[in-house]
């Protein structure tokens, strides 16, 4: 059953017209087929418009949605001979960030990501995608070998920011950041790297450093939460989607601005209508990628990772 946003309230009322004329219907002999169809492409065609003109806080909504595909789903439509590879040789394990082998269109790689998880018990298992420096230290782990096997690295980002908890800060959580984000730049090996969800300050960063950085259509990247930059500067978090539109958080804004280099068109209605088309499409961008960057030696690499990062924010 889906779950309607706020936003979507009017496809809802549709939809919800069309469910009681079909369980009305049930039995009858009245022909409803004229008037259902009717419905359903009234419907159909409102959230097509709806969708086609989001605005920055609608968008986030849909990032956040609690039905979108995280990273076991988009592993489960999208790659094949996925093994995972646990713990940071050093603390523990951290389920918030996963990593292992697979396979994406026949291609072995070094797929690593952020779980949010869909239900209580899971998102606290996964701690709602925010990594502690376990987490971290375990991507660079998966990074170091993915350089020593010669294996590209897929990451798929999608976390609120990294773990801010005290804990975390005595593991050493920012070094962990910094040592995430200097291992990506560092790699031999291309790197695609995909916001998926949401991609949240250091938190993403440390695994979006990437030579191509792509979003889904509906995804959102900021250096802080539009709540938490509207308590900033508003002194509430009641002005989150003026925060939004002024801090130009969509793929849209930032494809333009040139913080990231690809779209990844979702299913209408968002990637939580058609998980499985989702997937599918992040795939094809993905692979596109990787194809193009096969050409490229390890210091082509770095160089075109560094020439990135260093003419963000340049006119």
């Amino acid at each position: 059953m889906i779950s309607y946003l706020e936003f979507e309230k009017p496809v809802a009322q549709l939809d919800a017209r069309v469910a009681e004329l079909r369980s009305a219907a049930e039995g009858d002999d009245v022909d409803i087929s004229t008037e259902l169809a009717r419905l359903e492409r009234k419907s159909a065609d409102l959230l097509a418009s709806t969708y086609a003109s989001l605005t920055p806080w609608q968008k986030t909504q849909v990032a956040r949605h609690p039905a979108r595909p995280h990273f076991r789903d988009l592993v489960r439509h999208a790659f094949d001979e996925f093994i995972p590879l646990g713990g940071d040789r050093y603390y523990g394990e951290d389920e918030a960030i996963l990593g292992g082998f697979a396979r994406l269109r026949g291609r072995r790689v070094m797929l690593i990501g952020h779980e949010k998880g869909h239900d209580t018990e899971s998102r606290l298992r996964h701690n709602f995608g925010m990594g502690k420096p376990e987490g971290y230290r375990k991507a660079i782990r998966l990074m170091e070998m993915a350089g020593r096997f010669g294996l590209p690295v897929v990451t798929l980002v999608d976390t609120s920011g990294a773990f801010p908890g005290v804990e975390a800060e005595e593991r050493g959580q920012a070094e962990a950041i910094a040592r995430s984000t200097e291992a990506c730049l560092a790699l031999p090996v291309p790197m695609v790297a995909t916001i998926v969800g949401e991609g949240g300050s250091g938190g993403a960063v440390a695994l979006a450093s990437a030579e191509r950085v792509l979003m889904l259509e509906h995804a959102i990247y900021s250096v802080i939460s539009p709540e938490g930059c509207a308590s900033i500067l508003w002194r509430t978090a009641d002005k989150a989607p003026d925060a939004a539109e002024a801090m130009k958080v969509t793929a849209q804004h930032l494809e333009g601005l040139g913080v990231i280099d690809r779209i990844v068109p979702e299913p209408v209605g968002g990637a939580h209508r058609n998980p499985q088309a989702a997937a599918q499409a992040l795939a094809d961008a993905i692979d596109d990628e990787l194809e193009a960057l096969d050409r490229l030696g390890p210091d082509e690499l770095r160089r075109v990772r560094e020439e990135r990062f260093l003419q963000l924010g340049t006119i």
